[in-house]
């Protein structure tokens, strides 16, 4: 009786030094910091890099944040971090680092959470769950302009929306508690009937924000003709 071959053990993902070339402020709470990697590999959209911190005294912290940078950015990615007041690496990305510095990270990783073209697509966003979407956004616009897309994206007030100038005429924005002034578009949380004005019969879903708004979202998509294999799914919760 033949046997196949046993599978060759997956070749870890090495950790390296990027250096921060560009800090763009997003919100007041929220930052863009493009690195130059030396050992660069093209990310799928909604991939993720960690970023291990190292103290003094030896102890490590190591948080995960997604790609916003579309792969096309040869030799760069870009990571937006939401600052936590009680993180242990958000907090010193935003008061700490400058341009020059270097950040030890790893990936690109997870395989499950990507976009390859498949159209057309609906991406779900809350808050800075909208940052894999916009890696996905940015490199449809260059990469595969004829897919047809969508972004809902649910933030709580102005100061909470991230990539504003970025957000085109494929963006539907709702407001959840402040909204800007002489607003006119969408209020309040999404809802089964506006996701089902923005869902395509044969498309698939892409929902990614905190735990309750993904269950949500999730469930409205399904409510709507959504069969479970067309969305995927990524969480942000407490750390």
């Amino acid at each position: 009786m033949s046997t196949a071959p046993a599978r060759a053990a997956a070749t870890p993902v090495p950790w390296q030094n990027g250096t921060v070339i560009s800090i763009r402020i997003e919100t007041p709470r929220a930052k863009s910091f493009r690195l130059r990697l030396p050992e660069w590999r093209a990310h799928l959209p909604g991939q993720y890099y960690t970023i291990r911190l190292t103290a003094p005294d030896g102890y490590q912290a190591i948080r995960s944040y997604s790609v916003a940078s579309s792969p096309l950015d040869e030799g760069e990615i870009e990571l937006t971090v939401d600052c936590l007041t009680d993180g242990e690496v958000s907090p010193f990305l935003h008061d700490v680092v400058e341009v020059g510095d270097e950040l030890e990270v790893r990936g690109p990783l997870t395989e499950y959470f990507t976009w390859q073209g498949s159209s057309p697509l609906l991406l779900v966003g809350g808050g800075s769950g909208v940052v894999p979407l916009m890696c996905m956004l940015r490199h449809r616009r260059r990469a595969f302009p004829q897919v047809p897309v969508r972004l809902l994206y649910s933030v709580r007030s102005p100061d909470d929306v991230f990539y504003r100038s970025e957000l085109g005429e494929e963006t539907t924005l709702t407001y959840t508690r402040r909204l800007p002034e002489a607003w006119t578009g969408a209020t309040g949380r999404i809802t089964a009937e506006l996701v089902a004005q923005l869902a395509w019969p044969d498309g698939r879903a892409y929902v990614c924000g905190p735990n309750g708004f993904v269950e949500t979202a999730t469930g409205l998509l399904m409510e709507s003709g959504y069969e479970p294999d067309r969305i995927r799914t990524e969480r942000f919760g407490p750390s």
